[in-house]
């Protein structure tokens, strides 16, 4: 499972009434595996900020993640980085691709690192799924940020991680892709096991969760 436990995160500011602010209050969660689980709220309500603690990414100011038995900020940094590569597969909201390689190289490149080579066949697989099979050898300034998001998504499950957080990852998609996209995401979930996590504000993401969540003001509603 990946356990959140009383997560928050403080910044200070030197304006204003207060000294600091939580983008993030006592959340607490559990996502298991073969469970699709959705967060929802408006912009600036917390979640990006949540998704990126889940994900080793944003170290919270109280409290504790854990993967498995690992907990994420109790590991050095190469630790952590290493179990990021290996554990966890991250679909951020904005652009991640680098320009200097394909498409194909994109998805494989996480995989190569620590020595790895990356899985061809089953990247080709995903991006079939993704419906960007024909792109294995465009540039991303070739492509449209639909097809850039697809790419991550691609790159993420080539991984084969534990857990998948994604970040508003039908953002850019016309109504047929999203469809595919979240058909991918779900199975991801329930024919593979993995643990599924989306930030989202489209509604259609909420109709194929296990549990729906929602963030106000930095606090999570059930």
């Amino acid at each position: 499972m990946l356990i959140a436990e009383n997560v928050s995160k403080r910044y200070f500011r030197r304006t204003g009434q207060a000294n600091h602010f939580y983008a993030v209050r006592n959340v607490s969660l559990e996502l298991r595996p073969g469970e699709v689980a959705v967060l929802m709220g408006r912009s600036g309500s917390g979640k990006t900020t949540l998704l990126h603690m889940l994900s080793g990414l944003l170290t919270p100011t109280e409290g504790a993640v854990r993967l498995g038995d690992a907990d994420l900020y109790g590991l050095n940094d190469g630790a952590l980085s290493r179990l990021r590569n290996r554990r966890l597969g991250v679909v951020p909201q904005g652009r991640s691709a680098i320009d200097s390689l394909t498409v194909l190289e994109n998805i494989l490149l996480p995989g190569a690192l620590y020595g790895g080579a990356g899985d061809a066949g089953l990247a080709r697989r995903w991006m079939d799924a993704l419906g960007i099979a024909d792109l294995e050898n465009a540039r991303p300034a070739e492509l449209s940020g639909g097809e850039l998001r697809r790419v991550a998504i691609a790159r993420a499950l080539t991984q084969q991680p534990e857990a998948l957080l994604a970040d508003e990852p039908t953002g850019d998609l016309d109504d047929g892709n999203t469809a595919r996209v979240l058909e991918v995401l779900r199975d991801a979930a329930k024919a593979e096991g993995r643990i599924v996590f989306i930030v989202s504000h489209d509604d259609e993401a909420a109709q194929i969760a296990d549990k729906v969540y929602r963030m106000d003001g930095g606090e999570m509603r059930h």
